[in-house]
Formats: structure tokens, sequence, C-alpha cells
């Protein structure tokens, strides 16, 4: 993507500690997140901004994880699990334990998707979002977006 990587084959990303594949899954859903707000919403940065935490945030993370758990492949399925269950060094704030795991799962999916080069599968996975979540900024937009 921005950086010149090699690709790693499943063998090598299954090797690495899942939270720190979340830790990649989390910018790779930020980043599209953040693409999409200013592409199909609009506004100032400001209200992108606070819209793009509210769908980012372990709440948002789990709730859109209802809608994508039934499509996973086994393989994923195995990937989100070991994440869920995983220790990790911090807890939420404004979520709840259970909503803080699955989106550590969820996050750790896309990193190993994106680590492995399977772009293609998270534009398939994350272009099952309602797009509600997406309509939902804070208040009058002062540009509009760029496509529609």
């Amino acid at each position: 993507m921005l950086t010149e990587r090699a690709i790693l084959t499943k063998t090598e990303a299954a090797q690495i500690n899942v939270v720190t594949l979340a830790f990649v899954g989390d910018s790779v859903y930020s980043l599209y997140v953040r693409e999409r707000l200013t592409l199909d919403v609009g506004g100032k940065s400001s209200d992108l901004q606070k819209s793009a935490a509210r769908i980012v945030s372990a709440k948002g993370q789990s709730a859109f994880l209802d809608r994508l758990l039934p499509l996973l492949t086994e393989e994923e399925c195995d990937v989100f699990r070991r994440a869920k269950n995983a220790k990790k060094g911090t807890k939420s704030k404004s979520a709840s334990h259970l909503e803080y795991n699955r989106s550590t799962g969820f996050e750790a999916v896309l990193g190993y998707l994106y680590l492995t080069g399977n772009e293609e599968r998270i534009k398939e996975l994350l272009a099952n979002s309602d797009g509600a979540e997406y309509k939902a900024v804070e208040s009058v937009q002062a540009f509009k977006p760029v496509r529609r």
C-alpha cells in the first residue's frame, strides 16, 4: 500500500502475535473509514473526525462485526477467535469487555488479510457496511463529498 513491503505467506502472518495483527488492522480500518467519509460524505474535518472515531470505536466495530461474522472463512474465524481471546495489555474506557475483545478480533482479521496481500478480500468484507454509520455526520456539511 504505502510502503515497499513483502507480502507475507499465510504461515508467516500466522506467526505474528494476533494483538500485533490487530495493531495493523486498526490502521487499515481507520484509513478505510476516513477515506470513505471524505469521498462519500464530506463535511468539516472536525465532524469527519468525530464520525470516524465513532465508527472505528470498539462499539462501532463490534456492531459491524455482527454482519461480518457469517461471511468469514474458517481461516479468518481462526484469526478472529485467537485475537478475541488473546491477553491484551490495555482495556477500553468506553466499551464493554466483550465489545473490546470482538473489535480486537475484527482488527486482527484485517491485519492478517492486509499483511498477506489480500486487499480484495478486505474490500469485499468492508463493502458489507449498510452505510448508515457514514450518514450520521455530526453537523451541517461545510464541503460537498467528492462522490455520491
